[in-house]
């Protein structure tokens, strides 16, 4: 039971700081909040994350070239381009440590006002940051797993943020529902996005890309735009109008 505990905290903490920091946050700016909750934020992504942590500085900039190159050739992910998933995950990857790195020159339309934090990004990102989070990792499953199976849950807790993006950047231009007939082809996962907290809007979030809320459908229930309501009530953010 602790082994699927944790898993779940680190699925669910790990997906909503994902979406709520790095994506709306750095990528869109959907809302704002003072530069301690900033950090403090980018210290919450890297404890949830852990060894799979993202700098939102490097997700920020590689999700705004997504949306400008949906389905192209510079599409830093696109199932159009590579054959398998695996291939798509592996050239995000160079490309997403090249932005991440300033190792390549980018436009300044991607880069404007994306929150950076070059000090603790380094830490976050070192070999030592996800060896010692996979290695407390592989302790918990030695004290609490309690059968065999649960052991093939250990390579998810290592790659758990990879394994989101995939499921949007790769699926999520494959299979579902369309809301809006696009030029691209972003699909709407689920009906109710209980797996991916509101991110599986796919085909929603690409038509409407600045707003807050990627439901659209009464049925489309976006479970981070609820929590981003509640931290907008009690003034933790503040939301931008749309």
């Amino acid at each position: 039971m602790a082994v699927i505990l944790l898993v779940l905290v680190l699925w669910y903490g790990g997906l909503f700081f994902q979406s709520f920091f790095l994506h709306r946050y750095a990528a869109h700016q959907v809302f704002t909040m003072s530069k301690a909750m900033e950090r403090i934020t980018f210290v919450l992504t890297w404890i949830f994350q852990g060894s799979s942590y993202l700098s939102a500085y490097g997700y920020g900039i590689m999700h705004r070239m997504h949306h400008a190159f949906t389905d192209t050739e510079k599409d830093p992910h696109s199932p159009k381009y590579d054959d398998n998933l695996f291939a798509m995950m592996w050239k995000t990857k160079t490309i997403y440590q090249d932005i991440n790195k300033e190792r390549v020159a980018v436009d300044s339309r991607f880069t404007k006002n994306v929150p950076q934090w070059k000090a603790f990004d380094t830490f976050a990102s070192s070999r030592f940051s996800r060896l010692l989070w996979i290695s407390l990792y592989v302790l918990f499953f030695v004290y609490f797993a309690t059968a065999w199976w649960q052991w093939l849950l250990l390579p998810v807790t290592f790659m758990m943020a990879p394994i989101h993006g995939v499921i949007i950047n790769w699926f999520g231009h494959i299979y579902g529902y369309v809301n809006y007939q696009m030029k691209n082809t972003s699909k709407n996962l689920f009906r109710f996005d209980f797996l991916m907290m509101g991110e599986g809007y796919h085909n929603n979030h690409h038509k409407h890309a600045n707003r807050a809320n990627f439901g659209v459908k009464w049925y489309e229930i976006d479970i981070t735009y609820l929590i981003i309501r509640v931290l907008n009530a009690i003034g933790i953010i503040r939301l931008k109008r749309t």
